[in-house]
């Protein structure tokens, strides 16, 4: 084989080289974006957790303006507070979960956020679903649960693996804000006594009249017998003056 044939080939070969390398950077592109949670030695049942979460940027025309994670299974979104994250970002709690968002970050920049749980679920690892926003109204949505195959708006969801839980771990009760608030009113409650009648309450004070009546029950008088008295009493004066009216008259014929 000639020089000038050898030469030929080998530029044939890198060619072809350099081209499934620029093939292969080109399919890689899209799907080195992501965003990952991290937490370094973050253990089952571990309290104050700080989560990181690392999002990468897709655009190279819009900066990001919004994070928004939902939670797994066992963490409320009263468990979490805010850490730290770009400049005038703010951490606002969402049914499922919260948002961590603020002014665009500038084009090109990827967004590092934390934020501190109370406590970490008794759990092998935790699946944080996100929705990463840019200021051009794009949305990025890292929620699939396998790897993703390809490029586009569907990627995996960050996870975040946990260790075994520390010997003696156990769940702490759920803060306030967190517990169901009881009726003001409840429907179950018994119902208060009502307050009984004046004439029955024990500290009644009696009338003279009521008086007068006990102590004569308790002395086994009445105010009968002193009436009956006087009765008899006029009955025997009646009868003595008919009987002198009566001797005179007799006396005088």
């Amino acid at each position: 084989m000639s020089t000038s044939v050898r030469v030929r080939a080998v530029r044939r070969c890198a060619g072809v080289v350099a081209a499934a390398i620029a093939a292969t950077l080109v399919l890689a592109t899209p799907a080195s974006a992501h965003v990952e949670v991290g937490s370094e030695g973050a253990r089952a049942l571990a309290e104050n957790v700080t989560l990181n979460f690392d999002a990468a940027t897709e655009s190279d025309a819009a900066g990001i303006t919004k994070l928004e994670v939902f939670l797994p299974k066992g963490i409320a979104p009263a468990d979490v507070t805010y850490g730290k994250g770009p400049a005038g970002w703010k951490l606002a709690p969402t049914d499922k979960g919260f948002t961590v968002s603020g002014p665009p970050v500038a084009v090109g920049t990827d967004v590092a956020v934390s934020v501190v749980v109370r406590q970490l679920p008794d759990a092998k690892s935790l699946v944080f679903k996100t929705l990463q926003t840019y200021d051009d109204g794009r949305v990025d949505r890292w929620i699939e649960l396998e790897e993703s195959s390809g490029g586009g708006h569907g990627h995996s969801a960050p996870v975040l693996k946990l260790q075994a839980a520390a010997p003696g771990a156990e769940p702490v009760a759920p803060p306030p804000s967190a517990r169901p608030t009881p009726s003001a009113s409840p429907t179950s409650a018994t119902p208060s006594p009502s307050a009984p009648p004046a004439t029955e309450t024990a500290d009644a004070k009696p009338t003279a009249s009521d008086r007068a009546t006990a102590t004569a029950e308790e002395d086994g008088s009445s105010p009968a017998l002193p009436i009956g008295i006087a009765v008899a009493v006029l009955a025997l004066a009646g009868g003595g003056l008919w009987w002198f009216l009566k001797s005179r008259r007799t006396g005088t014929t």
